[in-house]
């Protein structure tokens, strides 16, 4: 298996050497050129890991992490020349995987990212998947795929479709669910869980999966 990182840095530079030394332990790597459209080229790369500068033009990393954390599990190497304590929090805050400080040092950044594809695939090209009716989530980039259709959830989706398929034949209740979506909130409204089910059904009969999740009412949701 040939890994895929893309490198958003808008130094050019150095996302060249960076590049060439990625590209030297048979890795493919793509340059994000556009910067107002770093999803569009993520979308259509379908990268194994991201290596994200915080400093961009347009909108800086951790916003582009936010949205690629919206729909992938993908592991992000934050890069930065501000390596104080308070950025690699917040990197870490926002869904990252490491940090690495600027100047880059080429052979640690190997080392790192050889670490984060070893921890997130390890290294034998096989994904952790949880499966049920010839539908398998990809616990690494938060996909679907059922009889060769792939199916993008958002991250709400896609922790609910987990929850679900590591407590198969059981009810998982409500209170569950809201509690694995939205441990950080105080507060969330339950309606907002139901319309979260809602769309994620609507997505798993559009790709042929009907009845997948079943409601017991007045305690929760079971895949059937």
């Amino acid at each position: 298996m040939v890994y895929k990182v893309l490198i958003v840095e808008d130094d050019a530079a150095m996302a060249a050497a960076m590049a060439r030394q990625i590209r030297s332990w048979g890795m493919d790597v793509c340059c994000v050129e556009d910067f107002r459209d770093v999803m569009g080229t993520f979308a259509r790369y379908d990268p194994h890991l991201v290596l994200l500068d915080i400093a961009l033009p347009f909108y800086n990393g951790y916003h582009w992490c936010e949205r690629i954390r919206a729909v992938s599990g993908v592991p992000v190497v934050f890069i930065s020349s501000a390596s104080d304590n308070m950025n690699i929090v917040m990197a870490m805050a926002m869904g990252g995987d490491d940090f690495l400080p600027k100047p880059v040092d080429l052979s640690v950044m190997t080392a790192k990212l050889q670490a984060v594809l070893r921890r997130a695939y390890d290294m034998s090209g096989k994904a952790p998947v949880l499966e049920h009716r010839g539908a398998v989530l990809n616990l690494n980039d938060a996909s679907l795929t059922y009889e060769g259709r792939r199916v993008e959830l958002t991250k709400n989706e896609f922790r609910i479709l987990q929850t679900l398929l590591e407590n198969k034949g059981k009810v998982v209740s409500r209170d569950t669910l809201m509690t694995r979506l939205w441990q950080q909130d105080s507060y969330v409204e339950e309606n907002t869980l139901t319309v979260n089910v809602t769309r994620l059904r609507k997505k798993l009969e559009d790709a042929g999966l009907r009845d997948f999740i079943a409601t017991r009412v007045g305690v929760g949701y079971i895949v059937g």
